[in-house]
């Protein structure tokens, strides 16, 4: 894993489990086929360079939503924000 691209993308997205999982989802779409968005730097480029070289140029993002609508469930006695 290139270090560089790593440091730069941490900058980017300074969450780290959601770094992670970023770049874990968007590995397994590139080894399923996907279309890298950036020209590889050499050929046996890996694919998590790829995706950490991606969010580096900005061309990778991740949006977190909250939703703040608490709703009811009929026969739940307890706090339903914790359902996921």
């Amino acid at each position: 894993m290139n270090m560089e691209y790593m440091d730069k993308a941490q900058e980017k997205i300074e969450n780290t489990p959601m770094l992670v999982n970023l770049i874990s989802y968007r590995t397994r779409q590139l080894n399923a086929g996907a279309r890298p968005m950036v020209k590889k730097d050499h050929p046996e480029q890996d694919n998590h360079d790829i995706v950490l070289k991606e969010i580096c140029e900005g061309l990778l993002t991740v949006e977190m939503a909250f939703s703040q609508e608490e709703t009811a469930i009929p026969g739940l006695d307890f706090d339903t924000s914790i359902i996921l």
